[in-house]
């Protein structure tokens, strides 16, 4: 048994004592409840689920498309920075090159290494995309079959896919998704409002990256953009302050209730400026932004840690930000026993100073080692 003391954000509110873990999960919090305006006060650190990341290509140096190890790398760097579970989120390739990774990625889904964040499953980002809305995609699109799909899903678990629905035969395969238990979101696409609509009724579950890689909210053409905002339930978004402006923050975290945060990070999360890869493409990162040769925005350097330090920046309270980096997000993936501090749930926590810095991960019961620049 292992107890741990802090100020604990749980789903009934904030309190104060110790918490009990066994076999990985929690087991019991022996606490009082306590003020908002008193947690993390007398230097305690204040305890939050543990992120969870649903969109994340690399960190540490490694791109997630580089396989096995790559893979174990950006799992200890994110881990460090508080994200106790994710998606490993490939990259549009050759078909071949995507089923390799999925081999890669099987192991890792079956069982979580050591100091490492859980690996929930797959972000299947393309090659189901519109070519005109790549963004940082290499162009290897391909039409979206289910025969293929349920290939690459036996090679490793598919949670989220991201799919163009306005592209021949894609609207209609939402559904036969949906039912193999993967979550389409709508994304890199150029769908006007009425298709996003129709995508969301025929069972698409969210979107990804919103207000990136879509068509863009005008008021007599609403977009893609529109329909998120109008009619959905749940959405990635990306708090890096340079993929979003905080205004349109604002007003997607005030439409959409089940507004999640994710990085879109790349291996230059936790390293310095300089050149790294992205899906096999030279990318660079320069004065916190990680870019294409050609200046298009490539995914991020973000870390989860520094998300919620942004959210709360543009006035979310740390209650809230605590929800879109970790709760909401397990509840879009349906599971139950992740993203909140509750008997039963796994014991996936980070503890956190005033100043919101990182002191403390568990993931799964097990302490994981962070640095003191992490």
């Amino acid at each position: 048994m292992t107890l741990l003391d802090a100020d604990w954000l749980t789903p009934s509110g904030w309190q104060r004592g110790h918490l009990h873990l066994q076999d990985g999960r929690i087991v019991a919090l022996d606490a009082q409840p306590i003020a908002a305006s008193e947690a993390g006060s007398g230097g305690r650190l204040r305890g939050l689920p543990g992120f969870i990341d649903t969109h994340v290509h690399g960190g540490g140096g490694r791109d997630s498309m580089e396989g096995a190890e790559a893979l174990d790398v950006m799992a200890r760097l994110h881990a460090r920075h508080g994200t106790t579970a994710l998606l490993a989120t490939t990259m549009t390739a050759p078909l071949a090159e995507i089923e390799a990774a999925l081999r890669a990625f099987a192991p890792a889904c079956a069982a979580r290494r050591p100091g490492a964040a859980r690996v929930l499953g797959v972000h299947l980002e393309g090659p189901y995309l519109n070519p005109e809305r790549l963004g940082a995609q290499p162009d290897h699109i391909l039409p979206a079959a289910l025969a293929e799909v349920q290939r690459l899903h036996a090679l490793a678990p598919i949670r989220v896919l991201t799919l163009a629905p306005e592209l021949p035969g894609h609207l209609a395969l939402i559904g036969p998704l949906r039912d193999l238990g993967i979550r389409v979101q709508i994304g890199h696409s150029n769908a006007d409002y009425d298709t996003g609509c129709a995508a969301l009724a025929a069972g698409a579950a969210g979107f990804t990256h919103l207000f990136n890689a879509m068509t863009p909210l005008h008021h007599r053409a609403p977009g893609l953009v529109g329909a998120a905002l109008a009619h959905a339930q749940h959405a990635e978004l990306i708090p890096d302050l340079l993929h979003v402006h905080p205004g349109a923050m604002r007003a997607a975290l005030r439409a959409i209730p089940g507004l999640f945060c994710v990085t879109d990070a790349t291996a230059a999360a936790g390293m310095p400026e300089g050149d790294y890869q992205l899906g096999g493409q030279p990318v660079r990162l320069c004065q916190g932004g990680v870019r294409l040769p050609d200046g298009t925005l490539a995914g991020s350097a973000l870390t989860m840690d520094q998300a919620l330090r942004h959210l709360v920046q543009i006035g979310l309270p740390l209650e809230d930000a605590a929800r879109r980096v970790s709760t909401l997000a397990a509840e879009f993936l349906g599971l139950p026993d992740r993203g909140r501090i509750a008997a039963g749930a796994w014991a996936d926590l980070v503890l956190l100073d005033e100043a919101l810095q990182v002191r403390r991960v568990v993931v799964e019961g097990e302490e994981v080692h962070v640095h003191p620049d992490a």
